[in-house]
């Protein structure tokens, strides 16, 4: 089974995605049930003028990544402490009322007919109900995306890879601005956008991208452009069995595409693009490459959603999903109280469902209730207020039941987690605990989560520092899918995976590879190495390894590695061979323009921070998969 983005279409392989708009807090769901032996795959699109076969200075210096990007939850995932745990929701609950009023022009959009009739009456009806959607005025708001990517090289950190093209959708909201999915103008160079029936291309700038929720805001500047243009407007959270009309641009063709379908599910369900979980809405309307970014709506003609990834699986079909309107509501409230988009928060705790009343008894729970904390991430706010072992029994004044769900409408139930989302960052939380048998509240500051190895690069492009020929750059989830994990080396991989960052700024870094050259002879065959210390001292970060290479004046620059493995070089050699490297090479310079900026300790410069070896990792594989844990 694979999840898949269905997004831009690229020339050459495909993308989708999904996104919705604002909604009341009432209206805020979640439900899942467990699906094992998932993949999670994000099929690029088709690129006409991507070259799969990049030129590379050695053998070492790039292993190019296939076509799609897959990865088996059943061995270590890039996702696996969020995509595991899905919880059972009542699918009856969201039963839509057959008296529910319908405006005239949509009242039969994926409605079923209540009477039989003949085969040339239901013709006639297919008939006019399609005249009715071509004259829909909402499709004119749904436009053709046309971007041009230049993806960074995370093997070669120093340079780009070859630019491609892609196509997907996007849809306008007012304000000059358009709605899409991150991953259709992710490494954007250039953007364009064409409307219905128009032949002309505009140019759009990208104001906003959310990774995690797989939503971008566009705006164009034109004032021709939007010359008679009528913004769509946004509905509330659909119920089970709702009709859905899916409005996009996808490969096998180049005019507007509509499908239709039902609303299928409502859960919390795993973004592809991003590194989080969050609320979609799952439907049976076909969701095909080149729809990302488009518009879903119910028959109404409100926009619900936002396409954005597909499920594939030998065992199922037209299992699409949309972003909803809660995720849209938040990605832009986020925008306009900040200016740009600061994600969505987390508690940054491990939680386990105290179903068992011999655990309640034991940590004197005394009703059926609350979740333990099972780890506690040190950079989260909830370090200074919660410890391992409190029971979470509330949040901002909602119960929390054993199997870490809330109540949610009228008769179901949504995910813990799930109302954590619902904060912004700087927010603060209240939080009813039981510790050591004494109840109290506690609140905490709601931020991001800090990601020790992160899923996308900042600023896009990747820092590096190069010392006599050791490549050295930050681990990260592209360069781990640019090298594939056989390279990367189990060890690193479990660190990577199961690891907790200790301070906000903390990174793995990794010797990435070596140029040969004379200076460092005897350690070409060196590659995603981890470079632990320099000189004695602990490395916190890439910049922090080019502050103690600038300020070195020893004599040699010793390099300490994983199982005490070292490399030595002598320091006034290296600095003579610089040049003629990065020369033989064709490298530009030595390192990244971030790391000529002043370097700044994270930490300070006398704080100690506890190390913890691999064995003692804060997270181990059993933290992931198991019924009972989950994140928030």
């Amino acid at each position: 089974m694979a999840i898949t983005v269905a997004s831009c279409w690229f020339n050459a392989v495909a993308y989708a995605g999904t996104s919705s708009y604002s909604v009341s807090s009432q209206q805020r769901l979640f439900a899942s049930s467990q699906i094992s032996a998932t993949r999670l795959v994000i099929p690029k699109a088709t690129s006409q003028s991507k070259n799969p076969n990049k030129r590379i200075p050695n053998e070492r210096l790039h292993k190019s990544s296939p076509p799609e990007k897959e990865v088996n939850i059943q061995k270590i995932s890039r996702r696996s402490r969020d995509e595991r745990h899905y919880l059972n929701a009542d699918d009856h609950s969201g039963l839509k009322n057959a008296e529910q009023p319908q405006s005239t022009a949509f009242k039969s959009f994926g409605t079923q007919r209540k009477n039989a009739k003949g085969f040339m009456g239901n013709l006639k009806d297919e008939q006019a109900e399609t005249a009715k959607i071509q004259d829909a005025s909402f499709l004119n708001a749904v436009v053709k995306v046309y971007c041009t990517h230049t993806a960074p090289d995370y093997s070669l950190p120093w340079q780009k890879q070859r630019q491609y093209t892609s196509t997907g959708s996007a849809f306008m909201i007012g304000d000059g601005k358009l709605l899409t999915n991150a991953h259709c103008v992710e490494h954007n160079t250039q953007v364009k956008v064409k409307r219905r029936g128009d032949d002309t291309k505009y140019v759009a700038k990208v104001l906003a991208k959310g990774m995690e929720c797989d939503i971008a805001l566009l705006s164009v500047e034109n004032e021709k452009f939007w010359e008679g243009a009528e913004p769509l407007q946004f509905g509330h959270l659909p119920r089970l069995q709702d009709p859905v009309t899916v409005v996009g641009y996808p490969l096998g063709g180049d005019t507007i595409s509509v499908t239709k379908g039902v609303v299928s599910r409502i859960e919390v369900t795993s973004y592809a693009h991003g590194s989080a979980e969050l609320l979609g809405i799952q439907i049976d309307a076909a969701i095909n490459p080149g729809n990302s970014g488009g518009p879903a709506f119910n028959d109404q003609g409100e926009c619900i959603g936002v396409a954005f990834q597909v499920y594939r699986s030998d065992d199922t079909e037209n299992i699409g999903y949309v972003i909803p309107s809660t995720v849209v509501s938040h990605f832009l409230d986020d925008y306009e109280r900040n200016g740009k988009y600061t994600g969505f928060p987390s508690l940054g705790i491990l939680l386990q469902k105290l179903e068992n009343p011999a655990l309640r008894a034991c940590l004197k729970v005394p009703s059926n209730e609350g979740v333990l904390v099972r780890r506690v991430e040190p950079t989260s706010g909830a370090s200074s207020v919660l410890k391992e072992g409190d029971v979470i029994v509330s949040f901002d004044g909602v119960d929390v039941g054993s199997e870490g769900t809330v109540p949610f409408r009228s008769t179901e139930r949504i995910a813990f987690r799930y109302l954590i989302s619902q904060k912004f960052t700087g927010d603060i939380a209240e939080l009813g605990i039981i510790r050591a048998g004494v109840s109290m509240k506690v609140q905490t500051a709601m931020n991001p989560r800090v990601h020790l190895v992160p899923y996308h690069i900042e600023g896009g492009q990747p820092s590096y520092i190069i010392v006599a020929g050791l490549v050295f750059t930050p681990l990260s989830e592209p360069l781990i899918d640019e090298e594939c994990e056989d390279s990367i080396g189990l060890k690193l991989l479990t660190k990577a995976r199961y690891s907790m960052a200790r301070f906000k700024g903390e990174q793995i870094v990794i010797l990435s590879q070596v140029l040969a050259n004379e200076v460092n002879i005897g350690y070409e065959d060196m590659s995603n190495e981890q470079v632990l210390k320099f000189n004695g001292t602990r490395i916190k970060n890439i910049h922090h390894l080019a502050h103690l290479v600038d300020t070195c004046t020893d004599k040699y620059l010793v390099f300490e590695f994983e199982d005490n493995y070292l490399a030595v070089l002598e320091r006034e050699a290296s600095s003579a061979a610089s040049s003629c490297i990065l020369k033989d090479y064709g490298i530009p310079s030595e390192r990244s323009s971030d790391l000529l900026e002043p370097y700044l300790d994270p930490v300070g410069e006398n704080q100690v921070i506890e190390h913890h070896d691999l064995g003692d990792s804060p997270v181990t594989n059993s933290d992931f998969g198991s019924d009972g844990l989950q994140w928030a």
